[in-house]
C-alpha cells in the first residue's frame, strides 16, 4: 500500500510500526524522524500548503491528514481523487486509538499495541511527586500564545502532574505578559516558534523569581509513537522540577 503523510507525528508513527520508504510516498517538509528514512521520502510541501498536484501525481492508496494541522480545503480538495483518513487527536485515549487504527490499515496490530502499552508506561513513570504544580506552556511569541484544556499539550501536562494555569481556556489563547503571574513555571516550547534562552532572559526581567525554561515541544505535542521514546526526557525535566522546590 501506498501512502502520504501529511503530519510529521504521523509520520514517524508509521515508520516505528515498520514501514518502508517503498510503503511511505510522500511526506511534509515538517516530517523530520526518522530522518534516515524520511530523507528517501519525496517532499509534498508543508502541512497548511501542500501540493495537490504533486501528491496525486504519487497515486497513492492512502493520504493521512489531521484536522488540526492541515487546511479543510486542500484535504477536501485532494478526496475528489483519492482515499483520505482524517485523524483528530487531543487525548490520550485518542492516541491509542489512532495507532490501533494505523496497525490495523497496515497489519502491524502487534507492534502498535506494544508502542501504546509503552506510552502509559512513559507517562504511568512520569508523574510529580508533589501536588499539581501551576504550569503556563507557551507555543508562540508576538503574540504570545499558550494551550488551553481541549489541547493533546494539555494532556500531556495534566497526565505529568501540572496544572495549566489556562485550563479554562480553549485551544490556543493570545495571552499578554501579566496573565503569567499566577505561574509556579513558565514552559517556553522549542516548537512551533523556536524559544531561546534569550527569551528566557527576556521574560526574566519581567519575572525574575519564576522558574523560566525551554521544554521539549516534540516531547508534548507529537502523537502517535513519539511519546513512547520520551521517557528519559520526562525523568529529566521533572527531576529539574523538584530541584526548583527544594
Amino acid at each position: 500500500m501506498k501512502v502520504v503523510s501529511l503530519v510529521p507525528s504521523i509520520t514517524e508513527a508509521l515508520f516505528d510500526l515498520g514501514l518502508t520508504e517503498n510503503e511511505v510516498v510522500g511526506r511534509t517538509k515538517f516530517c523530520i524522524h526518522p530522518a534516515d528514512k524520511v530523507k528517501n521520502v519525496p517532499v509534498i510541501g508543508g502541512t497548511k500548503n501542500i501540493n495537490i498536484d504533486k501528491i496525486k501525481a504519487l497515486q497513492p492508496d492512502l493520504i493521512l491528514a489531521n484536522k488540526e494541522e492541515n487546511i479543510k480545503e486542500q484535504v477536501e480538495a485532494l478526496m475528489d481523487d483519492c482515499k483520505v483518513l482524517v485523524t483528530n487527536v487531543e487525548t490520550i485515549e485518542d492516541n491509542y486509538y489512532l495507532l490501533k487504527t494505523l496497525g490495523n490499515i497496515f497489519n502491524k496490530k502487534e507492534r502498535a499495541q506494544q508502542f501504546n502499552l509503552k506510552i502509559y508506561d512513559v507517562l504511568e513513570q512520569a508523574k510529580l511527586d508533589s501536588a499539581n504544580i501551576k504550569a503556563a506552556y507557551l507555543i508562540w511569541k508576538n503574540p504570545y500564545m499558550t494551550i488551553g484544556s481541549d489541547t493533546f499539550i494539555h494532556k500531556i501536562l495534566a497526565e505529568t502532574g501540572f496544572e495549566n494555569i489556562f485550563k479554562d481556556k480553549t485551544r490556543y489563547p493570545v495571552i499578554e505578559m501579566e496573565d503569567l503571574a499566577g505561574a509556579d513555571v513558565i514552559m517556553l516550547s522549542s516548537e512551533p516558534f523556536p524559544f531561546k534562552e534569550k527569551h528566557i532572559e527576556e521574560m526574566k526581567a519581567f519575572y525574575p523569581d519564576k522558574k523560566i525554561m525551554i521544554v521539549d515541544g516534540e516531547a508534548f505535542s507529537w502523537y502517535g509513537t513519539h511519546i513512547a521514546k520520551c521517557g528519559n526526557y520526562f525523568r529529566e525535566l521533572l527531576a529539574e522540577i523538584h530541584a526548583m522546590e527544594r
